[in-house]
């Protein structure tokens, strides 16, 4: 194998790791917003159940003023019976004073079905918070542990880049123009081997003289088909 072969695969396994480095640094910002994401059934649910509670606490609201409102009513009622001198009127206004109170009753039983509701909402409410916090608890770990990830591929991305630095120094100068396109153009494999006459890139398989020039490891040989620079295993 020449000398330049094996300098740039030392390269390329650098430069390969530095591609997969990359490639993990970018699956953060989509992991952040995976385990955020566990946030929002939970939230809706928060949410949905104390739309629940609230909605049943004004309609509780308003039937404690309506209620409120007949109590005054039968009371000005009252107050125009004592005054008044006709039976038919004081009668009259009886039937009126009773027609109220069985309002009051009607509206007082609601009152206390909204109340019993209540206590259900209430109760699904105290589930979707307790849930929401053992989720909230999961997240927080996730998004920790993901700081710590990035933080370890970027020390280990910078460490990469400066030894990737020194190689390339030591690496052919030659050689390194065509090495830089392959790397970026052929994902991240610009060297490959050659398996019973076929290319280790593309997979196509090599004409005679190519075989020979990469046996003969006396000069740079390439795929005709893909370009890449090709070496032999044995």
């Amino acid at each position: 194998m020449l000398p330049q072969i094996q300098e740039l695969l030392v390269l390329q396994d650098r430069d390969r790791r530095l591609i997969h480095l990359a490639e993990e640094l970018a699956k953060i910002p989509k992991d952040e917003a995976r385990a955020k994401d566990k946030f929002a059934g939970d939230t809706a649910a928060v949410q949905k159940a104390k739309d629940a509670v609230m909605a049943n606490e004004v309609e509780m609201k308003k039937i404690q003023l309506d209620t409120g409102t007949r109590k005054t009513t039968i009371q000005r009622l009252k107050h125009q019976q004592f005054e008044t001198r006709k039976n038919d009127e004081f009668t009259a206004l009886g039937h009126e004073v009773i027609r109220y109170e069985g309002e009051i009753d009607t509206l007082e039983t609601k009152e206390l079905e909204l109340m019993e509701k209540g206590d259900g909402f209430r109760g699904v409410l105290a589930k979707a918070e307790a849930g929401f916090a053992r989720t909230k608890q999961l997240v927080e770990e996730d998004l920790q542990s993901l700081v710590e990830k990035k933080k370890k591929l970027l020390a280990d991305q910078a460490e990469v880049k400066a030894d990737r630095a020194k190689l390339a120094e030591k690496a052919p100068e030659a050689v390194m123009p065509l090495y830089e396109r392959l790397i970026k153009n052929k994902n991240g494999l610009a060297v490959v081997p050659v398996h019973a006459g076929q290319c280790g890139g593309c997979h196509m398989k090599l004409v005679a003289s190519t075989i020979v020039k990469v046996q003969g490891a006396h000069d740079i040989a390439q795929c005709e088909n893909c370009g890449r620079i090709l070496y032999s295993e044995e």
